[in-house]
Order: structure tokens, then C-alpha cells, then sequence
């Protein structure tokens, strides 16, 4: 279901983007044999909410396109503590931004304006030494 109101860019990748892939990675470090706990402890978060994810309870509004998902195994398989998961969340934030897919997900949930490209609205772009890219 696509929101009446516009949501930014940012708020995509905070309220839908960014619980998917902890979910996604959830699930594979769950597959790896990992503990709930340990997995909570490495993302960052409850315990509680681990299980919602694997629960598909949390972390399910949004569906990746395959190159993404792609992506998203291979990041799980270089997660092996705190700051190697938050490297692989602005890894996949990359990719997810560069490959337009950015694009797709911002019209399953929101509004987006006619003629909304990402030349235009820099949605594309990153900081990389203190300046825009």
C-alpha cells in the first residue's frame, strides 16, 4: 500500500529500507547458527526484535529486486561483528542508491512527484571527502 503523502528519500531508507536489511541479515546470520542474542548484540538491537524478524512480524513491508538481494548475501557473509555490519549496511545503502532501486522502493511506499529522476533530486549521490559526489 502506497502512502497519500510524500516521504524523502531518507525517510525511505530509515522507516522501510534499513529493517529490511537487518532482517535480511537476521535471517542469514540465523542460518549460520548464530544465537538470537548474539545476533541482537552484533545489529545493534533487542532481542525481542530478532524474533520478530524471523517472525516476517517486522521488516517485511518492502520487497529488494534480485541484484540487491544479491548483494545482501554477500554482505551477510562479511558480518562477523559490530563495525563490520554497520560497513556492510552503508555498503548495500550504496548500492541500493547508485542502482536506482532506490527508485523502486520509494514508489511502493510513497508518492513520488512526476519527473522525479535521480539526476534531479541527487538521490544518487554520497559524501566522499567532504563534498558531494
Amino acid at each position: 500500500m502506497v502512502n497519500q503523502i510524500f516521504l524523502h528519500p531518507q525517510e525511505i531508507e530509515t522507516f522501510y529500507i534499513l529493517p529490511t536489511l537487518r532482517r535480511y541479515f537476521a535471517l542469514h546470520l540465523k542460518e549460520r547458527g548464530m544465537k538470537q542474542k548474539d545476533i541482537a548484540n552484533m545489529l545493534m538491537i533487542n532481542s525481542a526484535t530478532i524474533s520478530q524478524y524471523t517472525s516476517t512480524k517486522r521488516g517485511h513491508k518492502i520487497s529488494f529486486n534480485e541484484l540487491v538481494l544479491k548483494e545482501i548475501k554477500k554482505s551477510a557473509e562479511n558480518i562477523h561483528d559490530q563495525i563490520s555490519y554497520i560497513r556492510e549496511i552503508q555498503r548495500i545503502l550504496k548500492v541500493i542508491r547508485f542502482t536506482g532501486s532506490i527508485c523502486e522502493i520509494h514508489k511502493q511506499v510513497s508518492i513520488v512527484p512526476d519527473g522525479c529522476e535521480q539526476p534531479l533530486t541527487g538521490c544518487h549521490t554520497h559524501i566522499m571527502k567532504g563534498k558531494a559526489q
